[in-house]
């Protein structure tokens, strides 16, 4: 049997946050292009959202409603959008469960880890998606990822360890432009007090992390799983002995990476030749 998943988007809704959009801003007597100006995002961008071809993710909802003069109603519309992916059953579940994690270990070997992740870069991920997933859900996939990344803001967050291997660092995914902002956003990471984020340097002669990326995860009520992906699914891990085996890699790779320091040191020679 297939894996379950959600229902298709829904487009209706996209278009009349979109006219919203476009009411506002003719009710404010500004053209898009003075919109997308005042906003510092491409014209087309605007025209996009106003059409309902393009999410309205909730930080640009939150800017235009300051820049339109609204209380809030465009943050509502976009974080009450209905979840617009198509999510398998076993992702479903590793998510819902990532949203009350008391703590998450993440090993990354091809892309930067998803929850450090920019916009800009999360949509050249998806982008490179074969066969070619089309602008509508690319933007989808992209809105899903960003709303992830709110657990990051928790009032009381969960403790983050990341381990990434160096070669993420150097492919310039999207291009010059987001690969630098991607690099400030990850030395920004590296100073916050929440998260621990090591590189995996290349020309390792000991490797324990050769069968692939992984995650690890504590519930609230202290349950150990792990999660890991494949190139057409992914398992949720509830065995502890399996656990327990992902867990001691995981230690193992902290070892072999670099340490704080050394991975700051790595991002700031990497920006100095960005």
């Amino acid at each position: 049997m297939p894996p379950r998943k959600r229902p298709r988007p829904n487009e209706t809704a996209m278009k009349m946050v979109g006219a919203q959009v476009g009411a506002a801003r003719v009710a404010k007597g500004m053209t898009q292009r003075t919109l997308a100006e005042a906003l510092h995002m491409d014209e087309e961008t605007v025209a996009s959202i106003e059409q309902g071809r393009r999410v309205l993710m909730p930080n640009v909802a939150e800017k235009m409603d300051r820049v339109l003069g609204l209380p809030g109603l465009l943050a509502v519309a976009a974080n009450r959008m209905p979840e617009v992916d198509m999510v398998p059953a076993w992702a479903e579940e590793h998510m819902e469960r990532e949203r009350e994690a008391l703590a998450l270990s993440w090993y990354d070997t091809l892309i930067i880890p998803g929850l450090l992740q920019t916009e800009e870069y999360a949509r050249a991920v998806f982008g490179c998606h074969v066969p070619y997933l089309g602008e509508e859900k690319i933007e989808l996939q992209t809105s899903l990822r960003m709303k992830r990344q709110r657990i990051l803001h928790r009032p009381t967050p969960p403790t983050l360890s990341f381990v990434m291997w160096e070669p993420v660092l150097h492919d310039r995914l999207g291009g010059d432009a987001v690969w630098r902002e991607q690099l400030h956003h990850l030395r920004s990471c590296a100073d916050s007090p929440g998260i621990s984020l090591q590189v995996l340097p290349m020309r390792m002669e000991t490797h324990a992390g050769l069968s692939g990326p992984f995650t690890l995860l504590e519930t609230p009520d202290y349950q150990r799983l792990a999660y890991s992906e494949t190139q057409r699914g992914s398992v949720l891990v509830r065995d502890p002995n399996e656990v327990s085996i992902l867990s001691q890699k995981y230690a193992m790779l902290r070892s072999q990476a670099l340490n704080f320091a050394e991975t700051k040191g790595l991002l700031d020679r990497l920006l100095g030749e960005a």
